[in-house]
């Protein structure tokens, strides 16, 4: 019996990958079908359905589902779920299509999958704009002013308002999974939640923590490894390698950064390196409990929630992503069934800093000391300095770390500003 967390929805992977002669069968079917172009979220969404990553989905959204996530935190028949996996399409390809179809879904050339239509339906503007305000919408200064810089700023409801009207739902058979597997500059990295599993059952773990990256790792993102590391049997530290918005600094730089500072600075058996295939949605503490719940099917049961995890501009306040863990669906309650509950927990740690005065890593709970005695670290102040060619204060980063890091930008061709909010600036520490 393995004894960790069980896959997320009660069903044990949904594996919708196929590969070999059924992969080969399925392909040259979908050949012959109607070929409809998916986005970059959507490429990203049916790998992780394919291996797993979204148990317990087995394909896109219904819009009962789509409904019942932004309004309860569940898909309609009770599971937690906290963003919406949807499907949509031009209102060209939606008037060609008809319940019960199956069709070839495809980007750049590629078929990624086929998706058995099960239902066509229709979201207004208001409708995306309602979605917008339920998923997107947090407690800070840019939500007091949602619609005056949401479509400037946010690029979660961006992409949202940037969909079609019209949408597709039904279960999947993936057929890709890109480059990841293929390409030198993931290898390695890119890990199926069976691969991670086996790799914590070999090594004897039981309890996992996951480490979400989407910046450079620093000081502090060391430091809240190694603070799990004291309570858990290891770290998965996990990239993110899709996509990302214009600025943040790509898959491979991190992943050579991440190599260098675990070949320095950890004990190495207790630490994986991984990655997977989403882009970012931007959504903040919806998308902290999204990185729980799947982290759940790749095997961890903690997830570590520090500050302003996963948040855009100030449209959230500093810990509004630990906050919400406490208010969704079966929390302090008996769920009727346990597998439709997250059992992922947040693993909540305050903001973290280098202290001159205590001469190390420290947080708000453990350091007495000063504003000025402190080193306010953030992915966003490291990218912002970086990409100015400004000095990067000391015990901000590793040397090592950094030298890859001014290599990369000193070799940039296009630069893109960064824009500072009070979450990465300090502005809001006393």
């Amino acid at each position: 019996m393995s004894k960790l967390v069980p896959p997320h929805g009660g069903k044990g992977l949904v594996i919708r990958l196929l590969e070999g002669a059924e992969r080969d069968a399925e392909l040259k079917k979908a050949e012959g079908l109607k070929k409809i172009e998916i986005s970059a979220q959507e490429k990203g969404d049916l790998i992780m359905i394919g291996i797993g990553g979204f148990s317990p989905l087995d394909g896109f959204m219904t819009k009962a589902d789509w409904k019942s996530v932004c309004e309860n935190f569940t898909l309609a028949d009770g599971t937690f779920w906290p963003v919406p996996v949807m499907c949509s399409v031009t209102d060209e390809d939606a008037a060609a299509v008809n319940v019960g179809d199956e069709v070839a879904l495809e980007r750049d050339g590629e078929i990624f999958a086929t998706l058995k239509v099960e239902e066509k339906f229709s979201l207004s503007d208001d409708e995306k704009k309602w979605e917008s305000e339920m998923v997107y919408k947090g407690n800070g200064e840019d939500s007091e002013k949602f619609w005056d810089v949401a479509l400037e700023d946010h690029p979660g409801v961006q992409m949202v308002m940037a969909r079609g009207n019209e949408y597709l739902a039904g279960p999947v058979n993936v057929l890709s999974e890109g480059d990841y597997k293929t390409n030198p500059k993931y290898l390695g990295m890119y890990l199926r939640p069976a691969e991670t599993r086996a790799i914590f059952e070999e090594r004897g773990w039981s309890t996992v923590a996951a480490m979400q990256l989407r910046n450079p790792m620093h000081r502090s993102h060391e430091h809240l490894c190694k603070i799990a590391l004291d309570v858990c049997d290891g770290v998965i530290i996990h990239s993110l390698i899709g996509n990302l918005k214009p600025g943040d600094i790509p898959a491979e730089v991190r992943l050579k950064c991440i190599d260098t500072l675990v070949d320095g600075y950890f004990v190495k058996e207790h630490v994986v390196q991984g990655g997977y295939p989403l882009d970012m949605r931007y959504a903040g503490p919806r998308e902290g409990l999204l990185h729980a719940t799947f982290r759940q099917n790749y095997g961890v049961n903690r997830m570590i929630i520090g500050r302003d995890h996963a948040g855009v501009g100030d449209f959230y306040t500093l810990f509004e992503a630990q906050e919400i863990f406490d208010k969704i669906p079966y929390q302090g309650e008996e769920c009727p069934d346990p597998g439709k509950k997250l059992l992922c927990e947040p693993l909540k740690i305050d903001w973290t800093f280098y202290c001159f005065k205590c001469d190390g890593m420290a947080s708000m709970r453990t350091c007495p000391h000063g504003k000025d005695d402190r080193v306010i670290l953030s992915g966003t102040k490291l990218r912002k300095a970086l990409s100015e060619g400004a000095e990067v204060p000391d015990h901000f980063g590793r040397d090592e770390v950094l030298v890859i890091l001014r290599d990369y930008y000193e070799n940039l061709t296009e630069k893109v500003e960064i824009k500072m909010q009070k979450a990465a600036s300090g502005q809001e520490m006393k």
